[in-house]
């Protein structure tokens, strides 16, 4: 794998290109890969060089969790992977869709149980990165402080090695760095959908990782027409363009794709040798 890493903190040094947990276990919807297919993904990724697994506790449906495939496959862990997890306003699925102050999951026995839950069924003493995943983008209720000082306990005690925030506004990164240390942000962003221009940039610039969700898909024709051109000219494919255009657009962007597919596996991580030229990336850069 190439295009350079990126320190989580000052000590997690992950592969730009990492591995999104969610699509193993179908969870909210779609359809979960047959149980030997999953395990044969994940060993795979760390074959192929991803040292950066995103996942949590409650992607898991059917009997199917995340966090044990991965506990099954994986563990005892490579001494390079990262595993980062999150808690928060998605609690079981459902607090996402309650007003702040209803979210259980951003309460302090919430997070307590969100964080020893991942400890418990990842196998772990500690959790490398915990993301606070928040609820409506915008709302600036009093649980998010107090949620961040509550993760802030959580590492005093050994449990959470560094912090991360999630599904969060500029605003809210700014009130999150001035309660704790903010070593990523992970939003909504994509090639299609960059109303985060400006925070990409923020992050950059403070040395903290961002890590787009929905990285591929969502394009409108013009931007499906200017990756078809590019993926032509390269002799890959549209995806495989979208995340290497993320991965040019800056230095702090990791990349977490999911698939279900062992083929779609080896495409994304192929993604990161994909060399765009700047004609190529004047042409996507229109493409909105």
């Amino acid at each position: 794998m190439t295009n350079g890493r990126w320190t989580l903190g000052e000590d997690l040094a992950v592969n730009r290109l990492g591995y999104g947990t969610m699509k193993l276990t179908g969870w909210p919807r779609g359809e979960a890969p047959a149980r030997d297919t999953a395990l044969a993904i994940l060993r795979r990724a760390v074959d192929l060089g991803v040292n950066h697994l995103d996942t949590s506790n409650y992607y898991a449906r059917d009997g199917v969790s995340a966090n044990e495939l991965i506990r099954t496959a994986l563990h005892p862990y490579p001494d390079d992977l990262v595993i980062v997890t999150k808690v928060g306003a998605l609690v079981e699925g459902r607090d996402i869709t309650l007003p702040p102050a209803e979210q259980r999951g951003l309460t302090p026995d919430g997070l307590r149980r969100g964080v020893e839950a991942n400890l418990r069924t990842l196998g772990v003493d500690r959790l490398d990165v915990v993301n606070l995943r928040m609820g409506d983008r915008g709302h600036t209720d009093p649980p998010f402080e107090g949620a961040l000082e509550t993760l802030m306990s959580l590492r005093a005690e050994g449990l959470v090695r560094h912090i991360g925030v999630s599904n969060v506004t500029p605003e809210q990164v700014d009130r999150a760095r001035a309660v704790a240390e903010i070593v990523c942000v992970q939003n909504l962003y994509n090639i299609a959908a960059r109303d985060d221009d400006p925070l990409v940039d923020t992050c950059a610039r403070a040395g903290i990782a961002y890590v787009p969700f929905f990285p591929v898909g969502g394009f409108q024709p013009l931007t499906a027409e200017h990756l078809s051109a590019v993926a032509s000219r390269h002799g890959v494919t549209v995806p495989q363009v979208a995340l290497a255009w993320l991965l040019a657009r800056s230095p702090n962007i990791v990349l977490i794709p999911g698939t279900s597919s062992l083929a779609h596996l080896e495409q994304n991580v192929a993604a990161a040798q994909v060399r765009l030229t700047d004609d190529d990336l004047t042409l996507l850069s229109a493409a909105r």
